[in-house]
């Protein structure tokens, strides 16, 4: 055996996972557990759970700033600066603009987070589970193609990753929105249950239910096994929780496939491309570049799971060339890289209510409410196909006193005071529908530092989008008068696709290899060694956080994986 053989036999696993964010952690978690040498690979630096988040613990004014970034910071960062998360306490786990450039035809700010734990230590954690309604949509509509997946086959798997991650929320009984094994759930304000009674009294299929979430609010075995505890409701959490009191990759999957002894864990890692084997006819691994040192390394394993982020991942199967697949790994119809999709987040509707003038809050809160989709639920009733969902919020117009002296100064500075009036709000999360012309490429004739192919962006609302917002801001404002809210103002910010942060497809799943690239079980049609189990394979957004969903199919792929394995069929 040559000195090449032995170096290649060390680099040999049973899996490889490319990307350490939520559906990649939970590739890891599942596949180190049930016994197989796992690989991950991360892009970027390694993030320790605890260890590795700066700003956890400081307060206010132990930064700079004050939390804001300064001018130059902003000019430098155009794009990410956009993004809410982009702060003094989280800027390091959000990629800087001139760092990892990507063409655009026309805007599209793509909000990215290059670390181990990816996105999944800045995620909302909202986590709502698809219906039947949701997964029967395109079939109904007969726009795109048919999932090749129900709810029922799903529902299992959603139980199973929901009690492992931790999910809080209350068992509403909603056919549009199915409940979950939930822990005891957020109290919602006095002007949220208004809300909720006053629609549920003058409307059909409308609620605002306190929001679902991945936090633990009473911890069970399995999370103390995880060395979580009780979400403590700092409301800090893009900055890492201490005590994962919220689900991330860093605080849970990871740790615990690193604990079974099955997994190793290789920051630093951008993948390039899959390898092909003709011969074999399969893949056989990947080539990676360091991130720091730009050596090309490979890596070998029997299966491969693809996990880089929706966009991402397309980019590296487009990049993942060979005779077989000269337009990229599993591309033979070519519709890779097209019908991608995301959610509308532009509308706002805000309002002041007069209502109990004697009722405040008091402390934090890491959510609100959600109004769950009541448009085209059963029938098609609107100019626009699909539907939308809306954050509802409330709070009072609280504030510190600073009037007296001595010891009254310090009580009027130490307590809230109630002020006036409540503050009202509402934002609309919007369907949009993948379209062929929506697409990702890769402009050849331009490289990052690693030498790939940058992504070239073609993709925007249309004409669906623009009535859906219009009916949104039509329906709450309509909503808001007759629940007697006051002081209502509409605002449409026409930001461009991105800041949603919930891109989708690429990589579609569906019934016919003619039509779709993955099949039901989330392989490559053409590489059944292949799986893809990030936004990738979206064959439409639906109105819900789409995370939950991803974890559902990335457990349920494993499974199947892992079986097809023993059997010899991989």
């Amino acid at each position: 055996m040559t000195n090449k053989d032995k170096s290649s036999k060390k680099r040999k696993y049973d899996a490889i996972v490319i990307g350490s964010g939520i559906s990649g952690g939970w590739a890891a978690k599942e596949l180190a557990e049930k016994g197989l040498k796992t690989l991950i690979l991360e892009r970027g630096p390694d993030v320790k759970h605890i260890i590795d988040y700066p700003t956890t613990t400081m307060q206010p004014w132990d930064f700079e700033h004050g939390l804001n970034l300064p001018l130059k910071e902003r000019e430098e960062n155009p794009i990410a600066s956009k993004c809410y998360i982009f702060k003094e306490d989280a800027k390091q786990f959000v990629v800087k603009d001139k760092e990892h450039p990507y063409v655009q035809d026309k805007p599209f700010d793509w909000i990215r987070g290059y670390q181990v734990g990816g996105k999944s230590l800045l995620w909302a954690r909202e986590t709502q589970r698809w219906s039947h309604l949701d997964f029967e949509g395109p079939g109904r509509d007969g726009f795109a193609v048919e999932w090749p997946v129900t709810y029922d086959e799903l529902a299992p798997w959603y139980s199973y990753v929901e009690k492992f991650a931790g999910i809080t929320g209350n068992r509403d009984g909603l056919e549009s929105l199915p409940d979950g094994e939930f822990m005891k759930p957020f109290e919602q304000s006095c002007v949220e249950e208004y809300f909720d009674k006053f629609l549920q009294k003058n409307y059909e299929n409308r609620r605002a239910i306190i929001a679902r979430k991945a936090h633990i609010t009473d911890p069970q075995d399995i999370h103390t096994q995880q060395g979580r505890a009780r979400c403590m409701h700092r409301n800090l959490c893009q900055r890492g929780c201490p005590y994962g009191g919220y689900f991330s990759s860093n605080a849970s999957t990871i740790p615990w496939a690193l604990n079974t002894g099955n997994c190793t864990l290789r920051a630093d890692s951008v993948v390039q491309s899959i390898i092909y084997d003709e011969q074999k006819g399969k893949a056989v691994g990947v080539k990676v570049i360091d991130r720091v040192s730009k050596e090309e390394i490979d890596f070998f394993a029997d299966i491969i799971f693809v996990n880089a982020a929706a966009m991402n991942t397309t980019a590296l199967l487009l990049n993942s060339t060979s005779n077989r697949f000269p337009n990229g790994i599993g591309n033979d119809n070519e519709l890779m890289g097209t019908h991608i999709a995301f959610h509308n987040y532009r509308a706002r509707v805000s309002a002041s209510y007069e209502g109990f003038p004697d009722k405040t809050t008091s402390g934090r809160r890491v959510g609100g409410s959600y109004m769950p989709r009541w448009r085209n639920l059963y029938e098609q009733e609107t100019d626009f196909i699909r539907g939308y969902a809306a954050g509802f919020s409330t709070g009072k117009g609280e504030y510190f006193g600073r009037d007296g002296v001595g010891a009254d100064l310090k009580n009027n500075l130490l307590n809230r005071q109630m002020g006036d009036s409540w503050y009202v709000g509402s934002h609309m999360m919007g369907e949009t529908i993948p379209k062929a012309s929506s697409k990702l490429t890769l402009d050849k004739s331009k490289t990052d530092d690693w030498g790939i192919p940058l992504i070239h962006f073609d993709m925007d609302y249309d004409d669906n989008d623009e009535k859906m917002v219009k009916d949104y801001l039509e329906n709450t404002v309509d909503m808001f008068e007759k629940a007697g809210f006051t002081n209502i103002r509409t605002s449409d910010s026409k930001q461009a696709p991105g800041l949603d942060i919930h891109e989708m497809g690429g990589v579609r799943m569906g019934k016919d290899p003619k039509t779709s690239l993955l099949n039901k079980y989330n392989q490559l049609h053409e590489c059944k060694n292949v799986f893809v189990t990030d936004g990738a394979m979206m064959t439409s957004t639906s109105t819900q956080n789409p995370s939950l969903t991803y974890m559902a199919f990335t457990a349920r792929a494993v499974d199947y994986a892992v079986k097809e394995m023993k059997k010899g069929n991989l």
